[in-house]
């Protein structure tokens, strides 16, 4: 009976701990969401989605037009941590080893020494990632899939966290290249910051007259707290009936009639890890099925390949087609 009542001890003690860490780490997701909105109006949802995201261990394409806060988004939200971050402005002339780094004789030693490139960080903006040539965006390929660079037969391991977060203006198509279906697949969200209405535009001149904008936004977390989130996230729990939900909403693009190239596996994993650092944020321990409908069109509209050429906001009406006509199972998704 002692033993018994020294395990009950021991469970309670071990989940007083468990509920303590998910407190704090949705108080650390608190302060990013609170850093991040004090520059950039009314895109809350927007925040949400970045931090999404990143917590699931991803990385970002946000695309719209110019001016509407793709770089300053990846700028604020960089600030808000305080780790290594690195801004590239790619263009046509911009080569593999302007990002990976690259080795150079060093005649003094009599041997070649690697001069790390800025892929080597915690944090890299690809500003405008469409206006280098493929080769240039295939540089990126090793280093988002698998966390390290290769230069002259040598691997670097880099720095976690490690995330990029890209921009694109999908209308300009002078000096700009496609991105390769290999590259959009390693994004785990494609984004739009959208417009602003009158009132928040009126608040953004406001925040602009207030000097906030360009005040050094200071850290709210550290490196490592974003690798405990990730943890976090990582332990959210998710029904059988729900991961049977989510796959067949992909296997379904993998047959529609309009689509010539369904999601892959790869788009499978990051909804499940998006649906969980999602409900993580949102403050609970499981996913429900609106976890996974609302963020579908967010992580599957860029992997699916149509037979004629339709936007983005068409792929995203295609998907939550396909999402709507998935029978939702019901379940008690806390249960165990």
């Amino acid at each position: 009976m002692e033993y018994i009542i020294v395990k009950v001890y021991m469970s309670t003690n071990e989940e007083q701990g468990e509920d303590m860490e998910r407190e704090k780490g949705i108080e650390t997701v608190n302060k990013l969401k609170e850093s991040i909105n004090s520059v950039i109006v009314g895109k809350e949802k927007v925040t949400e989605l970045v931090l999404t995201g990143v917590i699931a261990g991803g990385h970002l394409l946000i695309e719209d037009m110019p001016g509407t806060g793709k770089t300053l988004m990846a700028k604020t939200f960089a600030a808000s941590i305080d780790g290594e971050f690195s801004r590239v402005q790619f263009t046509p002339d911009l080569l593999p080893a302007d990002i990976t780094g690259l080795s150079i004789y060093n005649q003094a030693k009599g041997q070649f020494e690697f001069v790390k490139g800025p892929i080597l960080t915690n944090i890299m903006l690809a500003d405008e990632i469409n206006r280098a040539t493929p080769r240039t965006q295939s540089a990126l390929l090793e280093a988002m899939e698998e966390s390290q660079v290769t230069v002259d037969g040598n691997t670097y391991r880099l720095s976690e966290p490690f995330v990029v977060m890209a921009t694109e203006n999908p209308v300009e198509t002078t000096g700009t290249f496609p991105l390769p279906e290999a590259q959009l697949d390693r994004f785990i969200m494609r984004l739009s910051m959208g417009s602003l209405s009158a009132e928040e535009e009126v608040r953004m001149l406001n925040v602009i007259n207030e000097g906030k904008v360009n005040e050094k936004i200071k850290p709210v977390c550290s490196c490592r707290d974003i690798c405990e989130l990730r943890e976090l996230a990582d332990g959210v729990f998710v029904h059988d009936d729900l991961k049977e939900y989510l796959v067949k909403i992909v296997q379904k693009t993998r047959g529609h009639g309009s689509i010539r190239m369904g999601v892959s596996p790869r788009g499978t994993l990051w909804l499940l890890k998006a649906a969980k650092a999602y409900a993580f944020i949102n403050g609970r321990e499981y996913v429900l099925p609106d976890d996974i409908k609302y963020l579908s069109e967010y992580v599957l509209s860029h992997r699916i390949i149509v037979y004629s050429g339709r936007s983005m906001e068409d792929k995203k009406k295609m998907i939550k087609e396909v999402v709507d006509s998935i029978e939702v199972p019901s379940e008690e998704w806390s249960r165990r």
